[in-house]
């Protein structure tokens, strides 16, 4: 089954036409825990995260969000599909 996460922020590496997540994994977290770690705590630690609770979706956060052309791309070792 295909499956899509959909993004509207396009200056995101990961960001493809049709406003869909091209990202091979992606990790949604708080606000408040993606804030306080670095970018490479990312999709491929998410086993190792404890979980982190919200009370809105204004408190939530894509911790997979690299901008397009930054030098950061492969830092949290998630991939363009």
């Amino acid at each position: 089954m295909n499956q899509h996460i959909h993004c509207s922020v396009n200056n995101c590496h990961y960001w493809a036409e049709g406003n869909k997540c091209d990202a091979n994994e992606i990790v949604v977290t708080s606000d408040s825990f993606g804030s306080s770690m670095p970018d490479r705590i990312d999709a491929t630690q998410a086993s190792t995260i404890s979980a982190t609770p919200a009370s809105s979706c204004m408190e939530t956060c894509c911790k997979t969000f690299v901008e397009r052309g930054s030098k950061n791309i492969n830092v949290d070792g998630v991939t363009r599909l």
